[in-house]
């Protein structure tokens, strides 16, 4: 027989317990009641408790404090505080303190029932299937890598929002995807949603859903990415692209826990965790008056920053066997290797582009290369072809094939992108004239 769930309440209003208690029982959960910081203490020395639910205020104390003390003596022990209504200071200040969630006053008893089943799943874990996180691992051994995965686990077991920063191709997603599948929300919907994607004119619709007839098309109704994700995870990816407009319906949104389709009379609400991500500087966007700083706030409770790959450059030769034994396979080979001399080239080259770029080099490089083993030249690394693209003197026209174009337009591209576009600065960075690349510039008709 499993063993009896508990709960420990702390409130010291005593209609605010009595609900909690008759809740709880229903869902076969029994409640023990404090009305006071202290007397949770000292509960807590006697009982074992699969999670807390907390009031803000307390006569003693507070619910942060509380929260905190948990954290530091029974981190196993999910807690979610009562706040509240529209006190969303409070709730985030809760959420950066380590609670699992919030539920605020006066209490939807669905919205309750649901986040404490969530916690039940957080505070006793089913055994993991040997499949269950497929092929969702972010790989490397150096300490920087061990350490993002052992806060992807730590964040995977709260409900706070988190916000993934990181340079393009660092793998945000898949760290997203990580923290919903070691989370108590993993069977159900991972939503992820480029909001830079979405045509501005739709993204009210896209976001929310809508009623049929509420607009010229609207043939039927259809759920949203909101209801579409409920009891699972909307990844906004690019979120920093959202026009300004969206940005204040996704935090009455997110605030509200509730959403409202296009054409319909009423809100209704939602079940989902916010993460979100943009490989550009969030918090200069804020400053610059470019997104909304309530906005910020209310996403990035949390923030995690994924490692660019030039941080765990020794990882480089861990990453790249996995990668060229995943192409391998999908391409029906046996196996692919890489040349010494191949694989210190990869070590000694910078990745701007990070994981993406060495995937899509070791993808080109195999099909380039002749037998099963890379070599240097295959891989056509961009500095290694700078010389050959970039140094050809201005005065007759050089004959580079549609590949070295391309390869050209994108080292410029960057070079222009890392010096904000200062081309002076970027023929420097190139090891160009400034001549040359005025001329490159006209050549490969970049603007």
């Amino acid at each position: 027989m499993a063993e009896e769930q508990t709960a420990l309440v702390v409130d010291d209003e005593p209609d605010i317990c009595e609900l909690l208690d008759i809740t709880l029982s229903r869902m076969h959960i029994k409640a023990h009641t404090a009305g006071t910081v202290a007397q949770a203490k000292t509960l807590l020395t006697r009982h074992r408790y699969d999670l807390c639910l907390t009031d803000m205020r307390l006569p003693d104390g507070n619910g942060i404090e509380l929260v905190e003390h948990i954290q530091n003596d029974y981190p196993d022990i999910p807690t979610a505080v009562i706040t509240a209504h529209g006190n969303v200071e409070s709730a985030v200040q809760a959420l950066k303190a380590g609670a699992f969630d919030f539920v605020s006053k006066p209490i939807d008893l669905n919205g309750l029932r649901t986040l404490v089943s969530s916690a039940i799943k957080v505070s006793q874990p089913e055994e993991p299937e040997e499949s269950s996180n497929g092929n969702l691992t972010l790989l490397g051994d150096t300490p920087i890598m061990r350490a993002t995965r052992a806060t992807i686990n730590k964040l995977s077991r709260s409900q706070a929002p988190v916000y993934i920063a990181g340079e393009s191709g660092s793998g945000k997603e898949l760290v997203a995807r990580m923290i919903h599948q070691q989370g108590p929300r993993a069977s159900h919907a991972f939503v992820p949603v480029n909001c830079g994607a979405i045509p501005e004119h739709l993204m009210e619709s896209e976001f929310f859903g809508y009623k049929k007839g509420s607009f010229t098309g609207a043939t039927s109704d259809k759920e949203g990415l909101f209801q579409a994700a409920k009891g699972g995870t909307l990844f906004l990816d690019e979120v920093a692209d959202l026009p300004m407009h969206m940005q204040v319906k996704l935090l009455r949104a997110i605030q509200e826990k509730a959403v409202r389709p296009v054409g319909a009379s009423k809100e209704i609400p939602i079940d989902v965790r916010i993460l979100s991500a943009t490989h550009k500087d969030l918090a200069a966007l804020v400053a610059a008056g470019d997104f909304r700083q309530d906005l910020f706030y209310r996403i990035n409770v949390i923030e995690l920053r994924v490692p660019s790959l030039r941080e765990h450059a020794d990882d480089i030769p861990l990453l790249a066997d996995h990668l060229l034994s995943n192409l391998a396979k999908h391409s029906g080979l046996d196996h692919i290797d890489l040349s010494d001399e191949a694989l210190d080239a990869l070590v000694d080259y910078d990745f701007p582009g990070n994981v993406r770029e060495l995937e899509n080099i070791l993808e080109r490089a195999m099909t380039l290369c002749e037998g099963d083993v890379i070599q240097q030249q295959d891989l056509r690394l961009p500095r290694d072809l700078k010389n050959q693209l970039l140094q050809a003197p201005v005065d007759k026209s050089v004959a580079l094939d549609p590949y070295l174009d391309t390869m050209a337009r994108e080292a410029i591209k960057q070079a222009l992108e890392k010096t904000r576009y200062n081309k002076t600065a970027a023929a420097k960075l190139l090891g160009i004239s400034f001549r040359q690349l005025r001329y490159r510039l006209k050549k490969l008709e970049i603007d």
